[in-house]
């Protein structure tokens, strides 16, 4: 789902998109001339793998998002949380996606690994 900058007013526009079973429902709102701000929420199930067994498992993804959106190169290095697009065109896919992929990257243990003390040796 692509939007145009110059689409988005300062009146809150409604998003609703669905990637890989997750799905970001929010809406997009100008806040400056060059900034939009997404506030939305992430909720679905995702299929991760246990970094200590190696088991498949659907982790219950119920995420708050707020990010600012600038279709210029942005200078601020207090405020970590912004995405460019430069070509004046908001990707909201990738940006689902991009989260998509970071909780993916993260460590994460299946219920019977999470809290365990036990040595676990995997011959293969």
């Amino acid at each position: 789902m692509k939007i145009l900058f110059d689409k988005v007013g300062s009146t809150a526009k409604p998003v609703e998109l669905d990637v890989q079973g997750v799905k970001l429902t929010g809406t997009l709102q100008k806040s400056g001339y060059h900034r939009v701000l997404l506030n939305a929420k992430m909720e679905g199930s995702l299929p991760l793998i246990c970094d200590r067994c190696g088991q498949v498992f659907d982790q219950e993804i119920t995420t708050p998002l707020k990010l600012t959106l600038s279709d210029q190169v942005s200078e601020d290095k207090d405020d970590l949380d912004i995405i460019e697009f430069l070509d004046g065109v908001i990707d909201v896919t990738y940006i689902l996606e991009s989260e998509i992929n970071a909780i993916e990257g993260a460590f994460h243990y299946c219920d019977n690994c999470d809290g365990s003390e036990e040595t676990l040796e995997i011959e293969y």
